[in-house]
């Protein structure tokens, strides 16, 4: 069962558990929990997608109830004017304190899901706030450097293309630790025997859009997991996971 952390009559925004999928997917057909098939059997009605969290991504995810919210909410998320906040724990310690980046993002398309996709379209405007909230120093070697250091960075992307948090860290040289897919293996590893995680350490942790029906701007927050909060109250972040 999904915490549900908003409901009116146009609307729903649950805490998405990391390693679920929004929808039914071409690309995980052995998948048998979808965030939108557990909102609609907790709350007995029809629920519409609107944007998505990736698998293994948690935080607040929004549903509409009706057709024509779902069109209004995807019309706001298409146009980026919903804001967004994330947390994540990445490899090494940036030299920025924040930072913008404008880095552009070729789309990932794989054909097996979107037989229609096009081919060798040019990168797309790719804009994403970076803010460094903590860093540390674990007296273990996971790779050529005696001690391992790791930071907390809150991102709030500007666009919405696929997997931009992830791809643009990675690009920055700080990998969110738990990605198996723009990540690197030693660190990943090293957090499932020292620490016991084996998820993306990426949280949605607050969304902000206007309202379809009100016209009121809604904020709603999304309590860390239990496991990303645990660990970053051992890194000596906790304050942070209470925010």
């Amino acid at each position: 069962m999904l915490d549900v952390l908003y409901r009116d009559e146009a609307l729903v925004v649950v805490n998405k558990e990391s390693g679920i999928l929004v929808h039914r997917s071409l690309l995980d057909r052995h998948e048998t929990r979808f965030a939108m098939q557990e909102v609609r059997d907790q709350i007995g009605a029809h629920v519409y997608p609107v944007h998505r969290l990736d698998k293994p991504t948690s935080g607040a995810l929004v549903f509409a109830l009706t057709p024509e919210v779902a069109r209004r909410l995807g019309e706001e998320f298409a146009g980026g004017r919903v804001e967004k906040r994330y947390l994540a724990i990445v490899r090494g310690v940036p030299k920025w304190q924040s930072l913008l980046l404008d880095y552009p993002l070729k789309e990932e398309i794989d054909l097996k899901a979107d037989q229609m996709a096009t081919l060798n379209k040019p990168p797309q405007e790719a804009q994403t706030d970076f803010l460094k909230l903590g860093e540390c120093e674990i007296p273990e070697r996971v790779d050529r450097y005696p001690t391992s250091r790791y930071s907390l960075i809150e991102a709030r992307p500007r666009t919405g293309r696929r997997h931009q948090i992830r791809r643009h860290l990675r690009h920055l040289g700080h990998p969110i630790v738990g990605d198996v897919t723009y990540g690197v293996g030693k660190h990943n590893r090293f957090f499932g025997t020292r620490f016991g995680i084996r998820r993306l350490l990426l949280a949605c942790t607050e969304i902000s859009f206007v309202h379809p029906l009100t016209g009121k701007v809604l904020s709603v927050k999304a309590p860390l997991a239990e496991d990303m909060r645990t660990i970053m109250q051992e890194l000596g972040w906790g304050a942070h996971a209470r925010s």
